[in-house]
């Protein structure tokens, strides 16, 4: 079968420029230290996307691939860390990894960690690192692969980025072969996005249109659609949709 054309892409905006990122966590860490109350902005909180996506998790753990007790979880983009400490607090009690490229963000989260008993010394410890998906290469990273990978609007960010490749390419294009070496064969790659559709998104990660058939940056592996994420639906015109998408690809190759 013949994949179908990418989804076109978004115009370039701050968002999708790390001096804003830096600039925002750095602000972040500033009025933590004053106010420890003061985490930051949470992603999609209004969507209340975090719980809804906690409790699309909590639905397949009883799987023997998803046992809260040593399932490894990797938070891409992890902000202020909000989502590894939610999957604690959950009954999660495998290994987290949250990275992000900036590295304010990496310093508020760990610092956050330590106000909630989850300081990566601990024996509940969540750690935090810095890495730049899109420059970084996985392989050279000295971590694993996870059994979850997050992602809760980094792709978005991503996707604003003007930023191209090697290639000429922006950016976006290359995201899904930097993902699946992150995830175990057999794991689960978990999107949220308020900038692209369910069906998009299968485009972006499942088709693989723009990277021959969906493989990574070692010319291996293929995502599959395996569920999603549901959110209050609304109706406009007769056509009806949702304001955030979900959707969870698993690796089967």
């Amino acid at each position: 079968m013949t994949p179908p054309s990418p989804p076109n892409h978004l115009d370039p905006s701050e968002l999708g420029d790390k001096t804003f990122w830096d600039e925002t966590y750095s602000s972040d860490l500033t009025h933590n230290a004053s106010t420890p109350t003061h985490i930051g902005q949470t992603w999609f909180s209004d969507s209340n996307a975090s719980a809804l996506t906690l409790k699309y998790l909590l639905s397949l753990s009883p799987s023997p691939s998803l046992d809260p007790a040593c399932t490894s979880f990797l938070d891409l983009g992890t902000g202020n860390g909000e989502f590894l400490f939610l999957l604690r607090e959950g009954g999660f009690t495998g290994s987290m990894l949250g990275v992000d490229y900036s590295p304010a963000s990496v310093e508020l989260a760990s610092r956050i960690a330590g106000q909630k008993g989850y300081s990566a010394e601990g024996e509940a410890g969540v750690r935090f690192r810095e890495w730049d998906i899109i420059s970084g290469n996985w392989a050279d990273s000295g971590e694993r692969e996870f059994d979850v990978v997050l992602d809760k609007g980094t792709f978005d960010a991503v996707s604003l980025s003007a930023e191209t490749d090697g290639e000429g390419r922006r950016v976006c294009e290359g995201y899904r072969a930097k993902v699946l070496p992150m995830v175990k064969v057999g794991g689960r790659f978990l999107v949220t996005s308020c900038n692209w559709t369910e069906e998009e998104l299968k485009e972006w990660f499942e088709w693989s249109a723009l990277e021959g058939g969906g493989k990574g940056e070692d010319g291996e592996g293929r995502f599959e659609w395996e569920g999603r994420v549901e959110y209050p639906r609304f109706k406009f015109g007769g056509v009806e949709g949702q304001s955030v998408s979900g959707v969870c690809f698993k690796r089967v190759s």
